[in-house]
């Protein structure tokens, strides 16, 4: 299979789970679909205009997950598991069908997306990738946050850094290169929260299907989940996994290295709205030939289409 060119999966695959925040079930089904569509997510439970594009700019909030709606006010949200594993698995073409607002949390993790669609398997088309370049450096800062996205001769790398007053979680940094490293742990890592701000979190209207089956709950020294972590670094990598399903709102893979310390949803599409503001910070690529040069990006084999 050529990872040139452009996948969805083989067959239909069905979840059922609930939502972390909404506490709401919700029937989840990804369908495959034909190369130049793209990812596309569907709402069945609206009969219309419940079709929502997975991009930058139809991101109309970031607390806490990321929420996407359409010009008719139909929303999804907790997009960024699901795009995630989307992203690391190169899928670009599927209808992402559901019956309520928010995707279902499963274990907090792109576990079990992964694990679904490696079942089943993933079918290759006959038609070329298509790819952000970075051309031209751009940066974003708020307060202590920062982000910034470069180019890259042939790597897509998120460099991600956090830091909590938080004993246990305290400071992390990992550095992952979506094309080429094994990203088991990033797929594989939950989404986490300190004990102390549960209760206020419910209060504002969150976590109302959180639970230790779905997220990793800290104390101020202890991790109250019975078997811990599953990796060393799963605190960043959560983030790492949150940041590549936002990236992939880009609507192709992005060929660059970001780099953010205290990052989140709302930088990384502040970083995105600010890159595409801006048709000289990116070139979109197609892949034309049928093989993987070493150097990917050598113009030779590229052919430009913006």
């Amino acid at each position: 299979m050529s990872i040139l060119n452009q996948k969805t999966i083989n067959q239909k695959i069905c979840f059922s789970g609930i939502g972390l925040h909404s506490g709401k079930l919700v029937d989840l089904t990804l369908v495959p679909s034909e190369p130049n569509t793209g990812i596309i997510f569907k709402r069945v439970d609206i009969k219309t205009n419940n079709i929502v594009i997975p991009t930058y700019d139809n991101v109309v909030d970031t607390t806490l997950c990321t929420t996407l709606s359409n010009e008719y006010g139909a929303k999804v949200s907790t997009v960024e598991h699901l795009m995630g594993a989307l992203y690391g698995l190169g899928i670009d073409n599927l209808v992402v069908e559901l019956n309520s607002q928010e995707l279902p949390i499963l274990d907090g993790s792109a576990k079990k997306f992964i694990e679904k669609i490696l079942a089943v398997g993933i079918k290759s088309s006959s038609t070329p990738i298509k790819l952000i370049k970075i051309d031209k450096s751009v940066s974003y800062k708020e307060g202590s946050k920062y982000i910034s996205i470069d180019k890259s001769k042939v790597a897509s790398e998120i460099d991600f850094e956090i830091e909590y007053k938080n004993k246990i979680i305290s400071k992390q940094r990992n550095k992952v290169n979506i094309f080429s490293d094994d990203l088991k742990n990033v797929f594989e890592s939950r989404t986490f929260c300190l004990h102390e701000d549960v209760e206020k979190l419910q209060k504002a209207g969150f976590a109302k299907g959180g639970s230790l089956d779905n997220a990793i709950v800290v104390s101020e020294n202890e991790i109250l989940n019975k078997n811990g972590l599953r990796n060393s670094k799963e605190f960043v990598n959560h983030k790492i996994l949150d940041c590549m399903g936002d990236l992939y709102l880009s609507g192709y893979r992005i060929v660059g290295s970001l780099t953010t310390s205290q990052g989140g949803h709302g930088l990384t599409n502040k970083i995105l709205r600010k890159l595409f503001s801006d048709k000289s910070n990116f070139t979109v690529i197609e892949i034309k030939e049928k093989t993987l040069p070493y150097q990917i990006l050598d113009r030779s084999y590229l052919k430009s289409i913006a």
